[in-house]
């Protein structure tokens, strides 16, 4: 279909093909799907770089001596984090 927008030219190889069919072996529209794929990892991507622009800026926070760091509540937070992640996949 003619398109005032650019377009772009993704080889469906066999990984992407697989994670595709999981979500949905037969949709309306395969480019639909990839299209709403990519936007959906654009605000995942935006999500994980602001996270880490805030990490940075508490840690900055902490050089400058501009709030205080508890080392045992970091031991704590670190710890509880450890426990939440869920088990890496046997190799």
């Amino acid at each position: 279909m003619p398109t005032a927008h650019p377009r772009v030219q993704v080889t469906v190889d066999p990984q992407l093909a697989a994670a595709l069919d999981e979500l949905d072996p037969a949709p309306a529209s395969r480019s639909r799907q990839i299209r709403d794929l990519a936007l959906r990892g654009a605000k995942a991507q935006q999500g994980d770089e602001t996270r880490h622009r805030e990490a940075i800026d508490g840690l900055l926070r902490i050089a400058r001596g501009e709030t205080t760091y508890d080392p045992a509540s970091a031991r704590e937070a670190h710890a509880q984090r450890e426990a939440d992640l869920p088990e890496p996949p046997p190799r």
